[in-house]
């Protein structure tokens, strides 16, 4: 899932490891979470939309594989 993590953290001055601080996990989630490597947790988005001041809409977008796959 493509995401803006890195451009909304970036612009706020906040380093991963700030942000990381921030969101109670470790850096290596939080570039893990900025790669694309790892989608986070519904607990996890939310906390991250409320404190980047986004709505999760804004801050997460699938990709067009994920777009793509049936729905059941």
């Amino acid at each position: 899932m493509r995401n803006r993590i890195r451009e909304l953290r970036t612009a706020r001055g906040w380093t991963q490891a700030a942000l990381a601080d921030l969101l109670d996990v470790s850096r290596q989630t939080v570039n893990a979470l900025e790669t694309g490597r790892y989608d986070p947790s519904l607990p996890l988005a939310f906390r991250l939309a409320r404190l980047l001041g986004e709505p999760l809409e804004a801050i997460f977008d699938p990709d067009e594989q994920d777009a793509a796959a049936p729905t059941r």
